[in-house]
């Protein structure tokens, strides 16, 4: 039997190309091992992004090419995921049990953030990160009614200083709906929602989340704006329709996110295409290649296209959001795609080496 050659074995591992980085696994730094053991070949790959969805995939493929080498009788790819925490904007400290805050925002209302927020963080959880979703709308908060939790929904305390995240389909919550009846309106100026956000954010503990999404109030003024200085995030999401009153909102939205040194990974865009629930008739009702044109003119990315269909809308207010409804549908999997693309995208990012600011309390002792 001749001896099988590890210079083949790397160049047959170098024919897969990441996806979503386009860049073969060794440049990537992804092969942790390589044994030979006779004719068998082992392989060790660790991810730096969310890629359970992809993992698959890649097993397959790079077996496939390994086992096309000369000498090679079987070869076996084991993959895993490792998530790293990611320097954010002016080198803020993290929180701790969070690895890195992503912001959900948007440049106006009525664009379908909240519900972009949801299904992205239940996306992340699918594809095997830990998970945690913060509800940063004070004045119109409805993660908690997304994720199907009851009202009257109340955290748990820890030594009467700690809120205890409330669990909902595998992803952590918190939200200013738990602590307040749903006929509480906020009227509150800007300073004290931004001191309420940095509270819930601070004192809840979060349990060593990979992702912590947080779905920001709409808009560009002064609480965005100190949010965005205050909370160390590292990267943000950026949700627009093709309509073009909400593509201006959208860059003003990233403007505001580059003045802070916050990168904006990426644009999603609800309501790109009208599906007929009777005849699937496809018709772009409020344009079409906004979302493109505006990710290429700030160069970004588009991380996802998502249709306007009644479904969307119905399963998220019943609280089980498409992920999760329906989660081999063709809207799911773009959820799925747009979480991994987003993950690949900051996992380019700087890491964070700093060790995290711990959880504070504020008492009237």
């Amino acid at each position: 039997m001749s001896q099988i050659s590890r210079e083949a074995i790397d160049s047959a591992i170098r024919e897969y190309r990441d996806p979503y980085l386009n860049e073969d696994l060794f440049a990537l730094d992804a092969v942790k091992s390589v044994e030979i053991d006779g004719d068998a070949v082992t392989v060790q790959v660790e991810l730096h992004y969310p890629s359970e969805g992809i993992a698959g995939g890649l097993r397959q493929i790079v077996a496939n090419a390994i086992e096309n080498v000369p000498g090679v009788s079987s070869a076996t790819v084991n993959t895993r995921q490792s998530i790293r925490a990611y320097r954010a904007q002016k080198d803020l400290q993290s929180i701790s049990g969070v690895k890195n805050i992503i912001a959900v925002a948007s440049g106006k209302g009525g664009v379908g953030k909240s519900t972009t927020a949801v299904n992205l963080a239940l996306a992340l959880h699918l594809e095997g990160c830990r998970v945690g979703i913060l509800d940063a709308d004070i004045y119109g908060p409805s993660v908690g009614m997304m994720l199907g939790l009851p009202e009257g929904t109340r955290p748990k305390t820890r030594d009467n200083k700690f809120f205890i995240p409330v669990p909902a389909h595998g992803v952590e919550a918190m939200s200013m709906a738990f602590l307040v009846t749903d006929k509480t309106p906020m009227v509150w100026r800007g300073p004290m929602v931004s001191g309420a956000m940095q509270q819930l954010l601070t004192q809840t503990q979060w349990n060593d989340l990979d992702y912590l999404i947080v779905d920001m109030p709409p808009g560009t003024g002064d609480i965005q704006l100190t949010l965005a200085q205050k909370v160390p995030v590292t990267g943000a999401v950026v949700v627009t329709t093709p309509q073009d009153i909400a593509l201006l909102d959208c860059k003003k939205g990233i403007e505001m996110f580059r003045k802070v040194d916050i990168p904006v990974l990426g644009v999603i865009e609800n309501m790109s295409m009208h599906i007929c629930s009777n005849c699937g008739h496809h018709e772009p009702l409020f344009g079409e290649g906004g979302g493109q044109r505006v990710a290429e003119s700030y160069e970004t990315e588009l991380l996802g296209q998502l249709p306007l269909h009644m479904t969307i809308r119905e399963q998220t207010d019943s609280g089980q959001p498409t992920v999760i409804a329906e989660p081999d549908s063709e809207v799911a999997r773009i959820y799925r795609d747009s979480a991994r693309r987003m993950g690949a995208l900051l996992s380019r990012r700087e890491r964070n080496l700093t060790s995290p600011i711990p959880s504070i309390s504020v008492s009237d002792d």
